[in-house]
């Protein structure tokens, strides 16, 4: 589980992107952010994985306590957290397989990483690229791959790191319906096989109504709403929208 306690983060021009959030992420729960653009969703996620260190208050693990009190601490933290970006952040000329076998640098040291990696590493990989449906495009170089199978082999780097916590920062946003589904529904299914808690920001309703065990939505910086996606009716959808109708949302992404 992760906690996040009172939460502020004021950035270095004056702009407050979150204010006294707190909130707690269950263990293996597929959690969805929902919001805006500017509501405060990749702040969140970046103080999750401690690339933003909050102005006040903490994000603590299960068991670990708070990531931030030391830097041995928040590497560890950061090892058992992987990431699926909007825009890939695949190296081009590198295979599919050689972007998936990056996630497992952080399990070793760093001379050990100068060296080719071993073959169990390589294992896992091609596992992970398999779960993803993506085994025979393991030797293909990442920029011959189509946008959507990107993005798998984005999610296979994360999995293949072996972590407890995944983060993905709008990982569809850039793909059109049928992929986002088919690609929301791959890291919804490992994830759930894995036991893997998985924090994921959308602006697509449907996806999140479709996918989220649990939805907590934020509007300029504020955490506005925590519960199931059943509960996401016109009143829910004006605390986090400012408008009544989803139909709305869609034209203000």
């Amino acid at each position: 589980m992760l906690t996040v306690s009172d939460v502020e983060v004021t950035y270095s021009n004056g702009v407050k992107a979150l204010s006294r959030a707190s909130v707690s992420f269950p263990r293996g729960k597929f959690i969805v952010l929902l919001g805006t653009s500017g509501a405060g969703k990749s702040t969140l996620l970046r103080c999750l994985n401690g690339l933003v260190r909050p102005t006040t208050g903490d994000v603590a693990a299960e068991g670990r306590g708070s990531i931030f009190r030391n830097g041995k601490a928040l590497r560890e933290h950061r090892r058992r957290t992987g990431m699926v970006f909007q825009q890939h952040h695949l190296i081009g000329r590198l295979t599919a397989l050689g972007n998936v076998l990056t996630g497992r640098l952080s399990s070793h040291g760093t001379v050990r990483t100068l060296l080719p990696l071993p073959r169990s590493d390589r294992m896992i990989a091609l596992e992970a690229l398999d779960r993803v449906g993506l085994a025979d495009r393991a030797l293909h170089r990442a920029d011959q791959l189509s946008g959507g199978q990107q993005q798998r082999v984005g999610i296979a780097r994360a999995i293949a790191q072996r972590p407890e916590i995944i983060l993905a920062d709008e990982p569809v946003a850039s793909l059109d319906p049928e992929t986002s589904v088919k690609v929301l529904g791959d890291l919804h299914r490992i994830c759930r096989e894995d036991g893997i808690t998985t924090i994921v920001s959308l602006h697509q309703l449907e996806l999140a109504r479709q996918f989220a065990d649990s939805i907590i939505g934020l509007s300029n910086g504020h955490i506005v709403f925590e519960g199931a996606a059943t509960e996401l009716g016109s009143a829910v959808l004006d605390k986090i929208y400012k408008v009544s109708k989803p139909e709305m949302m869609v034209a203000a992404e």
